[in-house]
């Protein structure tokens, strides 16, 4: 199973293929904001996905329109809550926003 890491924390955990990346962080503590339960539609779950890019689940169209949206996004700019765990390969984020 693949190791997701935490950016600045360094948290480690693993996780499972299909894991949720923002249920995840939630899940071992990991504070980070969420307002939209999933949908896409608040971005306050970005992140930037530092390693790994193979290792979760391709950009939806709802995603990319909400990225679209947003100040400070980047090509390696995620919202966690879009992410999926694939399995293939060790994931490295770096988490940008805090409660």
């Amino acid at each position: 199973m693949p190791t997701l890491t935490f950016k600045p924390s360094g948290t480690a955990i693993t996780v499972a293929e299909g894991d949720n990346i923002l249920a995840a962080m939630l899940a071992h503590g990991e504070k980070v904001a969420h307002k939209c339960d999933g949908k896409a539609t608040c971005g306050e779950c970005h992140i930037f996905l530092l390693e790994g890019r193979k290792g979760v689940s391709r950009l939806s169209p709802d995603e990319n329109a909400k990225l679209d949206t947003m100040v400070g996004v980047g090509s390696k700019s995620r919202l966690a809550c879009q992410c999926a765990v694939l399995g293939t390969e060790d994931i490295t984020i770096e988490v940008l926003s805090f409660v």
